[in-house]
């Protein structure tokens, strides 16, 4: 399949991309955990999306599932509303400006950051620091 973003094409495997993101469903599901993590590099090296459109993607994919799960936990009263009104706003204006500096920058060096924030948040979720 072919996608187009911003003037360029991009071919696309979209029968990995269907496998893949069903698998990463199935398995962070299972284990409580999200599945960006996996995603990303899923779109980036199995489907060689450039990172600008991956990190667009991946928000878009985690909106729905970040409603459902807010609005969940509003209702049993594990919601704080002004750490919301803080991070919400901050999210959109920050998926408008990521993509444009993505773009304007080396993609090698937006996946060696993508690689160097993954590194820091595994050691963290680890217990290292």
């Amino acid at each position: 399949m072919i996608v187009e973003f911003w003037g360029h094409e991009f071919k696309v495997n979209i029968f990995l991309g269907c496998i893949g993101g069903f698998l990463i469903a199935v398995v962070s599901s299972m284990f409580g955990f999200g599945g960006g993590p996996f995603m990303v590099p899923l779109m980036t090296i199995g489907l060689g999306l450039p990172m600008y459109v991956v990190v667009g993607s991946s928000l878009l994919a985690i909106f729905f599932n970040t409603l459902m799960g807010s609005m969940r936990h509003f209702q049993f009263g594990n919601f704080d509303l002004l750490f919301f009104l803080v991070m919400f706003p901050a999210a959109i204006i920050g998926g408008f400006i990521g993509p444009q500096i993505a773009k304007r920058i080396s993609p090698l060096m937006v996946k060696r950051i993508a690689a160097a924030g993954l590194a820091i948040l595994a050691l963290n979720l680890l217990g290292v620091y």
